[in-house]
């Protein structure tokens, strides 16, 4: 099956996009193998944004982020901006393991299966993207959300909410801790609006993803045929592997951030719920509506949209890098070289 094949005309030129690698293409050890090492890399380049998103949304006022950053780096140091980072990677490649199998598998057979329903093959490849990124976001947070819960408590330590006293010494003591405090159920708050803000946000990604990669390349192919009117012979693009990349980057980030926007009060009510409200609250645990009105009463509906830039800028170049990356990854994890010719 081809979902990523796709023929755009425009004017008198024709762009053939190189097929999609799909799961049953790919060497599986070099695929997990590789996938480990590579988005480690991603993880630890973008991990200073997701600390400053976290200790935004958690602030008990709007404060900017160069002010939050800027404030960090001068009372805590450099090293404020990576606490936590050893257990969330930990957690980060088992989680991401998940992900990419469930995103996989659940493309090639719903591609396959609406394909022979009869749909077009653009409608077929956002469905399957749509659904592949929902199944893969519901398998993540089994091993996501217990880490989520501890890095992010450990984000928080040194800062200015009522919350963020040192607490924990490392991963493992957080961990310990809450389990002592909670029960297994401390490690698994805010799985349920986790679901809610991932698996919606992915599937609104994925399927935004194949949208925009075929406008881009709709763009590309009307471009070509503007510059080349006067000329009645068609024109037959086969972009390199270089330009392939390039424009799923653009694609990436134009969907990372429809998706951050869309998805953004209910990532702040997440990150309330596994830090702030719970310490506040002890056993008793947080409610969904009781962290909404506390976030109003604190400033209003757009407080719900605090950390909105970070979150942003964190989603379309954490969709950027992670797209190519992954793209990169399948491609050097196929079974034959071909496709890197």
């Amino acid at each position: 099956m081809n979902l990523g094949a796709a023929e755009e005309e425009s004017a008198a030129a024709e762009v053939h996009v190189p097929a999609e690698i799909d799961w049953q293409k790919l060497d599986k050890s070099k695929f997990f193998f590789l996938g480990a090492a590579l988005f480690s890399g991603v993880s630890a380049t973008l991990y200073p944004v997701v600390v400053l998103k976290t200790r935004q949304q958690v602030a008990l006022s709007q404060v900017s982020c160069i002010k939050t950053a800027f404030s960090m780096i001068r009372l805590e140091g450099y090293q404020a901006l990576y606490r936590g980072f050893g257990t969330s990677l930990m957690g980060t490649i088992p989680a991401r393991a998940l992900y990419m199998a469930a995103l996989e598998i659940t493309k090639s057979n719903v591609g396959t299966a609406t394909l022979r329903f009869g749909l077009p093959e653009p409608t077929a490849a956002t469905i399957a993207n749509a659904i592949g990124g929902l199944s893969a976001a519901m398998a993540a947070q089994i091993v996501w959300t217990p880490v989520d819960v501890v890095s992010q408590r450990l984000m928080v330590q040194g800062g200015s909410s009522s919350s963020s006293q040192i607490q924990y010494i490392n991963g493992i003591d957080a961990f310990r801790k809450i389990l002592n405090t909670d029960g297994p159920r401390g490690l698994y708050r805010g799985f349920g609006i986790s679901i809610l803000t991932y698996a919606p946000s992915n599937a609104v990604w994925w399927a935004s993803y194949s949208v925009a990669q075929r406008l881009v390349w709709g763009g590309v192919g009307y471009y070509l045929g503007k510059k080349n009117d006067d000329d009645e012979r068609s024109i037959e693009l086969r972009p390199d592997s270089k330009t392939v990349m390039a424009v799923q980057g653009v694609s990436a980030a134009m969907a990372g951030g429809m998706s951050a926007l869309i998805t953004m009060p209910l990532d702040t009510i997440k990150t309330r719920l596994q830090v702030l409200d719970g310490d506040e609250n002890g056993r008793r645990g947080p409610t969904v509506m009781h962290t909404v009105r506390n976030l109003v009463k604190e400033g209003g509906w757009m407080a719900c949209y605090r950390g909105l830039g970070p979150r942003w800028a964190s989603m379309s170049m954490s969709a950027t890098t992670m797209i190519t990356t992954y793209e990169l990854l399948k491609r050097l994890s196929t079974k034959t070289q071909e496709v890197l010719t």
